[in-house]
This record gives C-alpha cells, sequence and structure tokens, in this order.
C-alpha cells in the first residue's frame, strides 16, 4: 500500500510546526534564493551575453520558479542592476573590511579624496567577480540604447551624484576654480579610465588613476 499524502491546509490558514521543531525561517530562504538569483543572473550574462540572457534561464540556474523572480523584479535587466550593486557593494567590503557608507571621503584635501576613491574603483574593475559581467553589460549597453540608459541611470548616476557632491564642496572651499562646468571636469577623471578598461588601451593601476588628477587638477602647462 502507498503512504497517505497528508491533507493541505484550508486556504490562508497557517501550518504549525512539529512539536519539538521550530518553523521554516521565511527571511532566510528568501535571502538564500535572492543570492543565488544574484549568482545565476551574472554567471548567465558572461555565459551567454544579455541578450540569450533570460528569466527563465537564470530561474533555473538559481533553482528557483519564475515566479519568484518576477515577484521582486519586472524585467531582467533590474535583476543585473541589482546584482550588479550587490556585487560591487560586497567587493567594497571586502576591500574595505567594514560596512560600506556610501559616501564620497571628504578629508579637505580634495587631490587625496579622488586618489582615493578612483584606487578603489580599479581594485574593483580588476577584480575578476566584478570584470567579466561588468564588460558583457557595459559591451550590450553600447549597442542596445534602452540598457545603456538604463546602466548609467541605476549603476553609474549614484555615484557620479558623489562626485559632484565633493567637487562643489572644493569649489565652495577654494580649491577648485569658480566658474568651471563639473560635470566636464569629472569626466576628467573618469572617462579615460573607463576609456582604458573598456578597449584595453593600456593598463590601469593606482599610479595611473593618481596621475590623472594630478594632470586634472594642475592642467599640463608648464608651472
Amino acid at each position: 500500500m502507498s503512504a497517505q499524502k497528508p491533507a493541505r491546509p484550508a486556504p490562508g490558514k497557517s501550518v504549525r510546526p512539529a512539536p519539538g521543531k521550530s518553523a521554516p525561517d521565511s527571511t532566510r530562504r528568501s535571502e538564500k534564493s535572492r543570492r543565488a538569483i544574484y549568482d545565476a543572473a551574472l554567471a548567465l550574462v558572461v555565459e551567454v551575453g544579455y541578450p540569450k540572457t533570460t528569466i527563465e534561464g537564470i530561474a533555473a540556474r538559481a533553482g528557483v520558479g519564475k515566479q519568484t523572480i518576477y515577484r521582486w523584479w519586472s524585467s531582467k535587466a533590474d535583476v543585473l542592476m541589482e546584482a550588479f550593486l550587490d556585487l560591487a557593494e560586497r567587493s567594497q567590503q571586502e576591500v574595505a573590511a567594514e560596512p560600506v557608507t556610501h559616501a564620497f571621503p571628504d578629508t579637505g584635501d580634495v587631490a587625496a579624496d579622488l586618489k582615493t576613491v578612483l584606487r578603489a574603483t580599479v581594485d574593483e574593475l580588476r577584480d575578476p567577480r566584478f570584470e567579466a559581467p561588468s564588460r558583457a553589460l557595459a559591451a550590450e549597453g553600447v549597442v542596445n540604447e534602452e540598457l545603456g540608459r538604463e546602466l548609467v541611470a541605476k549603476l553609474m548616476q549614484p555615484s557620479l551624484d558623489l562626485y559632484m557632491t565633493r567637487l562643489r564642496a572644493a569649489q565652495a572651499a577654494g580649491q577648485v576654480r569658480e566658474g568651471l562646468d563639473l560635470r566636464i571636469a569629472l569626466e576628467f577623471f573618469i572617462s579615460p579610465l573607463a576609456q582604458r578598461w573598456l578597449q584595453h588601451t593600456g593598463p590601469i593601476s593606482h599610479e595611473y588613476t593618481d596621475t590623472l588628477v594630478d594632470y586634472a587638477l594642475h592642467g599640463l602647462a608648464p608651472r
């Protein structure tokens, strides 16, 4: 004889745990699923590219139902953006060995602060866990305008805003010339680094970004 299946609880009623057993921790289960989805999304975009990465593929790779993904995100782009932000935050926490505050340092020395942040950016760009998926997304963002705009809005803009806030403070302190377009000035620091990294036009290092800051702040003319 086959064993009888336990009767399902009526809709809306909770199941009490058996005596001596604790109830399942739904928070822990959700976090485990979310982490599996992040890892699956980042792995797939590297292996098959952004166009071939699907919600169904992410769900299968993560071992969850696709409805679990749709409950938390509306599209694969949203999944990848959040997975990317999570990866970047974890990478920074490992380097700093302390919680990330998402604030730009302000020691009163704008050159030192810019160098600190750009050095951390170099470390992140050279991290194999970050480099492969970020290259895949960046490459797709060049040909896919909608994705490119999302990448800027969700991944880049918050960081750019922090740079702008720090440069405005430096301008108010007399460390940056009045009247400058700070958005253009910001590109002196980040655009050369992005080009080197994306197009492999040269090595990236702490020394390189330190030099970028020195050239951008002090100019190229003889003094």
